[in-house]
């Protein structure tokens, strides 16, 4: 058994910081937690089709504010904001009443950002693209994009063999265990005829020395 260790845990407070910023104690604590999970799932399956890489959430006294990272703000924001006000209501009643503000961050190299490389590639395999196809056009792309290292792993019953294996690639440096180095990393799932088949990137963007606040997901 290997020493897996997620490559944003690892590196919080040094280069990264958390996709979720509050504080609270005892049962509230318990209570935030599981809201913010129900957060996180209905906007997941609201904007299935946005493009949405990571949403992040800050609570205040009265207010609780969401920052949606996405390649496609147009479709989370709609017509002269349309969306956006639905999505609020939405929110606010999983927040029992409370205010919420919604941001939208848009991401402008969404070939370099870890969770839409993953997700990209689990359509195109669920779609019935070669795997490796699917994973030598990702790697062409982001290197084309400036990233400096990218990493792909895929499992499951690949082209639907009988038995379940894992198959990689690699271009660049990927340091992982450098924890100055800023490895972007994205998980996602392809369901297919024969069965889940998970998708792992980790994009190399560079050295970083200290974070930015309140600046959150670490950008290019």
């Amino acid at each position: 058994m290997g020493r897996k260790v997620h490559p944003v845990g690892m590196r919080l407070k040094i280069n990264r910081v958390w996709s979720a910023r509050w504080y609270a104690e005892g049962t509230r604590y318990r209570d935030l937690l599981l809201e913010d999970f129900e957060i996180r799932r209905h906007l997941e399956k609201e904007l299935e089709r946005a493009g949405v890489a990571d949403i992040e959430v800050e609570r205040y006294p009265n207010q609780v504010q969401v920052t949606i990272f996405t390649a496609r703000p147009g479709i989370v924001i709609g017509r002269k904001g349309e969306n956006v006000k639905v999505i609020r209501t939405g929110l606010e009643e999983i927040c029992g009443g409370k205010k919420v503000k919604v941001e939208v961050e848009e991401i402008t190299k969404p070939d370099i950002d870890a969770k839409l490389v993953a997700s990209n590639i689990a359509g195109q395999i669920e779609r019935r693209i070669s795997h490796s196809r699917a994973m030598k056009r990702a790697i062409t792309q982001a290197m084309r994009q400036g990233a400096q290292g990218i990493r792909i792993s895929v499992s499951g019953r690949l082209g639907g063999s009988e038995m379940a294996r894992r198959e990689w690639m690699v271009e660049g440096r990927v340091p992982r265990n450098t924890l100055r180095s800023h490895i972007d990393y994205g998980f996602s799932e392809a369901l297919t005829t024969y069965g889940r088949i998970g998708i792992k990137v980790w994009i190399y963007k560079g050295d970083v020395v200290g974070i930015e606040e309140p600046k959150i997901r670490g950008a290019e």
